[in-house]
């Protein structure tokens, strides 16, 4: 299982760079300490994708960890990709398939 979610943070990113918000420095320390789920109240969904999720997931495979189950990523997805005004068809359809493996 771990080899496919690899595979699909790979595509998170590609999809994340081919829509040019791939960002090349981080945000600040107090944003990326946010507790609010997806750290809603600091950075956009992208952001969090980018800065959070993938190496957070990263690092759970690389160190031979349980991956969580009940990932439910692509509810919060529908309502904040819009807003960034990105084109969510292809990221929606990544991020259900993380979301359906995780289940």
């Amino acid at each position: 299982m771990s080899e496919k979610v690899v595979v699909l943070l790979e595509a998170i990113e590609s999809e994340l760079r081919r829509q040019d918000v791939w960002l090349p420095m981080p945000p600040s320390v107090e944003a990326m300490a946010s507790t609010t789920p997806f750290c809603m109240d600091t950075m956009a969904f992208s952001q969090w994708l980018q800065w959070i999720f993938v190496p957070r997931v990263r690092a759970i495979i690389d160190g031979g960890g349980t991956l969580p189950k009940g990932s439910n990523i692509k509810s919060y997805a529908e309502e904040a990709l819009p807003l960034e005004r990105l084109e969510g068809e292809k990221l929606l359809l990544i991020i259900e398939q993380f979301d359906l493996l995780m289940s």
